[in-house]
């Protein structure tokens, strides 16, 4: 089962990512299950993460490119062995956060996006959970926690077009997306997702 967490920064995708690990290790007790994230989830990715969060700005292509030079290896290398010995992933960040911030938010075609990660060929998730949250709120969060990264610095306008960017995949998905209020104290949106895969048949 292959599941991913998505949402705009500061919507509590690691601390869920977490939860949700914890509970699927109880629930399944020989069963591996991986926590992961993107960018960066792999041995030798930290230069990816660090060039992409907080590097230099790059050129918004040159960005996207280097965010599926990530996730080709980061399949390969992590998430496919896990899923081909019918184990369970977990994952921080996908495609549908490069379709999100860098078509919705950066402004590259939609079309051309799309393309260049089919072209990759790689597994679809099981299940999306999208942790949605106002901006307003999301920037808050990140003011109290400091260090901002890149795409966390890029300010309100930038992130209302990367939530509406999820909005839409969620309205264009309804079967893989599932929406979560991630307002909520990070005990209840836990529980929530976790009743959430047992409702949709996944456990």
């Amino acid at each position: 089962m292959f599941i991913t967490l998505e949402g705009i920064d500061g919507s509590g995708k690691s601390t869920q990512a977490g939860l949700l690990t914890e509970r699927l290790k109880k629930r399944f007790p020989r069963r591996s299950v991986l926590r992961t994230r993107e960018p960066g989830g792999w041995e030798g990715g930290g230069w990816i993460r660090e060039r992409i969060l907080e590097g230099e700005y790059l050129h918004p292509m040159s960005e996207l490119l280097l965010f599926l030079v990530d996730r080709c290896e980061h399949v390969r290398r992590q998430i496919l062995p896990v899923l081909d010995a019918g184990g369970i992933v977990i994952c921080e960040r996908y495609s549908d956060s490069t379709m999100a911030y860098q078509s919705w938010g950066r402004g590259i075609p939609a079309e051309r996006v799309s393309l260049l990660i089919d072209w990759c060929g790689l597994p679809s998730p099981d299940v999306t959970f999208w942790l949605d949250l106002p901006v307003r709120t999301a920037l808050e969060r990140l003011g109290s926690r400091g260090g901002a990264d890149r795409f966390e610095s890029e300010g309100e306008p930038f992130l209302e077009r990367v939530r509406a960017g999820f909005a839409s995949m969620a309205d264009e998905n309804p079967g893989r997306f599932i929406r979560s209020d991630a307002t909520a104290s990070p005990e209840v949106v836990s529980s929530s997702l976790f009743a959430l895969l047992e409702e949709s048949g996944y456990l």
